[in-house]
């Protein structure tokens, strides 16, 4: 199965999760977000969604400077993300789990 265009439609809860500890530059959340086992998820995908996340306000930056070249932009999840994190958490959860009853042959 082709989990691209399932990628596509949790990207942004996956971001979101992924800066919930802890703040982070473009390409750093795309390593952590292969590194969790999104290895399709595309480098130009990624900042999209970051710039998306950014511009309805869930997220916020800053500059810092970087010992191996130019400054980085930051990411930082902010109160009205995490509020869409956990809004987001629970409809991925119910959507799981009917789809987890259907698998199994236990829907209504």
């Amino acid at each position: 199965m082709d989990t691209t265009q399932l990628l596509k439609g949790v990207l942004d809860l996956a971001v979101l999760a992924v800066l919930r500890d802890a703040d982070g530059y473009g390409y750093d959340i795309v390593r952590r977000l292969r590194a969790a086992g999104l290895d399709e998820v595309g480098d130009a995908s990624v900042y999209g969604t970051l710039r998306r996340l950014f511009q309805s306000g869930a997220l916020t930056t800053y500059v810092e400077a970087s010992e191996e070249g130019p400054h980085r932009k930051y990411y930082a999840i902010n109160k009205a993300g995490r509020a869409r994190l956990e809004l987001s958490t629970k409809v991925w959860n119910d959507f799981a789990g009917t789809m987890q009853n259907l698998l199994i042959g236990d829907a209504a």
